[in-house]
């Protein structure tokens, strides 16, 4: 069984092998690509996490909870069996490979002979061809034993060649991907600089073209996942001088030029490789270009976003490790003559690390199935779920070494290894801040143009009557949905009748937040921008609303299914509510009446001694 994902992809990789095989000659000459593909499916309609700022739960879009398809399921099982058994087979090395920073060749041999390598990259290319929600199983498997080698496969899948999977060509693709599904090639994602972090438009990289239609690349890239072993590098740099536009580059590891620095040594995910990756006039021919020139920005938000529900299922399989750990270790150690899982204390860490994780694998599930399905509009749902799930991981990472209490500080022990390695989840691929604002803004943003139109209205009242009191009448109708009931679509008509009550709960919410909303819009207009506390209140009240309403779905879809464990997690889908019905009545209220001022003037204080200035002497 253990090469049974292999054998997968042995199957789906036969067929290559009297294709024909695209050249480094074509490469060298063909100039255009196109625009990124999508699809076959229907456009999704209107984010359903954005319509939540003007107060509409779209109920189609989160009911029923997603399924996956049975024949994926039969696949999905192998990888699954095949990957607990080889990362099983190297459980006691990982904490070796974590002081050494090092994965050992024949590991990665390992991880290349099982096939994960090519677990989302289609059938015809030689992949085995995993949806991204079975992708972010996959991978949730991979980081319940060690999230180092999570991560090698997951920069190589979700970020460093999915790029070209979203806007390659087929030259391109036929070129690279077979190499990259069989783990002949490792792939990287060069993004970052110094000063150029989730500021992506402060890239210094350049990419100047030559008359033969080539490029010649110059920069450096750090904290590069993978650096140290890729072959395949996914590289963004700004064409047409420094001040021009950011392009995106297949770029590989043996061109002359290309040079990785020396292994970061790092605070956790120690065994990954994590190097600088230098370009000092290489020469990148022109079938290269990834995607449009001058579009490199779009390419890297698009990889950005679709990789994200990858980390969320990393995240998710740590929380599931962590839980496992905290409930064996609660039976175990005993205290005042029991055993410390019976205290209410105890009960409580533990339930509340399942609720978490029950919502982050709700929530990163669903962004992943809007996915698969084509959806165009789902990066703020992407961005909930990177935060939401990263952040909870890091919270049962806590508290399950809490629960171990000394014998969790000690290196004998996998919780502290856990602690180092989830401290990254909130950091890398976008900062939990950068996302918050994100969230807030792009829903705002989409909210402000009713606004926009009621504008326009009153102007086109003079010049045109009809067409300005017909828009005035559509914002009218907008209003009383928003004040009403009427014309919404009514979630506690899709959830199961045990959770109604918290139905209503996310429909008030939703009304009261649209109005928020407004209020932020009209009082602040494009300064909101500025805004950054009311902003992180607005995203946290999305970041709530939304997961919850994941929550609902999956816990509605369990108990229509007759599932045994229905009933806890109608638990579950009621504590959460009520604990985001406190968390968003806070945040409503603090949107107008907050210490914000204080804490900026006591910022600045600070910020200019360059210390704290009290003492008890």
């Amino acid at each position: 069984m253990l090469q049974c994902v292999k054998l997968v992809g042995d199957k789906r990789r036969a067929h290559l092998a009297n294709g024909d095989q695209a050249t480094m000659t074509e490469l060298q000459t063909q100039t255009s690509a196109p625009v990124a593909q999508t699809a076959d499916s229907p456009e999704l309609e209107t984010s359903a996490a954005k319509a939540l700022f003007s107060g509409n739960i779209l109920a189609r879009q989160l009911f029923p909870f997603p399924s996956i398809a049975e024949e994926e399921r039969e696949v999905l099982a192998m990888v699954l069996e095949s990957v607990d058994r080889f990362m099983s087979d190297h459980e006691e090395r990982f904490a070796d490979w974590d002081q050494s920073g090092e994965q050992p060749a024949e590991f990665i041999e390992g991880l290349r002979e099982l096939g994960l390598f090519g677990l989302i990259i289609p059938e015809v290319y030689g992949g085995i061809g995993l949806s991204n929600a079975a992708y972010a199983r996959a991978i949730e498997e991979i980081a319940g034993h060690d999230t180092s080698t999570a991560l090698t496969v997951g920069a190589h899948s979700s970020i460093g060649m999915k790029g070209l999977l979203l806007f390659g060509n087929e030259v391109q693709k036929k070129t690279y991907l077979p190499r990259l599904a069989s783990g002949e090639m490792i792939a990287a994602f060069c993004l970052t600089e110094t000063g150029s972090g989730s500021d992506a438009a402060s890239i210094r990289t350049r990419a100047d073209k030559n008359p033969d239609g080539s490029w010649t690349l110059n920069g450096e890239k750090i904290w590069i996942t993978n650096g140290g072993i890729a072959d395949f590098y996914t590289v963004f740099a700004r064409t047409a001088g420094e001040s021009g536009k950011i392009s995106a580059f297949i770029v590989e590891r043996d061109w002359d030029g290309v040079a990785t620095g020396a292994k970061e040594d790092k605070m956790g995910i120690r065994a990954s490789s994590t190097t600088t990756v230098s370009f000092s006039d290489v020469r990148v021919p022109a079938g290269c270009l990834l995607g449009e020139e001058g579009k490199g920005f779009k390419v890297a938000m698009a990889i950005l976003n679709n990789g994200r529900t990858g980390l969320g299922g990393g995240a998710v399989g740590g929380m599931k490790r962590c839980i496992e750990l905290a409930t064996e270790q609660s039976q175990e150690r005993k205290q005042f003559g029991r055993p410390i899982s019976e205290y209410g204390l105890i009960k409580e860490k533990i339930a509340q690390m399942t609720i978490d994780c029950f919502a982050a694998e709700s929530v990163v599930w669903m962004v992943a199935s809007y996915i698969d399905a084509g959806s165009e509009d789902c990066s703020t749902e992407a961005a909930i779920s990177k935060v939401f799930s990263s952040e909870a991981m890091g919270r049962a990472a806590y508290e399950a070494q809490q629960i171990a209490a000394g014998t969790g500080y000690m290196r004998e022990l996998p919780y502290e290894r856990i602690v180092r390695d989830s401290r990254i989840l909130t950091i890398f691929e976008g900062t939990s801040e950068i996302l918050r604002l994100y969230i807030a803004l792009a829903g705002l943003k989409d909210a402000g143009q009713h606004l926009e139109s009621i504008r326009s209205a009153v102007d086109d009242i003079f010049n045109s009557p009809i067409k300005g009191f017909g828009i005035l009448g559509g914002y009218a109708g907008r209003k009383l949905t928003q004040l009403t009931t009427l014309g919404r679509d009514r979630i506690v008509d899709a959830v199961c009748e045990e959770l109604a009550p918290e139905a209503l709960i996310y429909e008030n919410y939703a009304l009261r937040f649209a109005r928020a909303s407004e209020y932020l819009l009209r009082r602040h207009g494009r300064n909101i921008i500025e805004k950054q506390f009311a902003l992180k209140r607005t995203a946290d009240i999305i970041i709530d609303m939304f997961v919850g309403l994941c929550v609902l779905s999956r816990a509605s879809e369990l108990r229509a299914g007759s599932d045994p464990s229905a009933p806890h997690a109608i638990e579950i889908a009621r504590v959460f509510s009520q604990q985001a019905k406190r968390r968003m009545k806070q945040n409503l209220r603090r949107i107008q009446r907050n210490e914000d001022e204080e804490a900026k003037s006591l910022a600045g204080y600070i910020g200019e001694l360059k210390k704290y200035p009290w003492d008890v002497v």
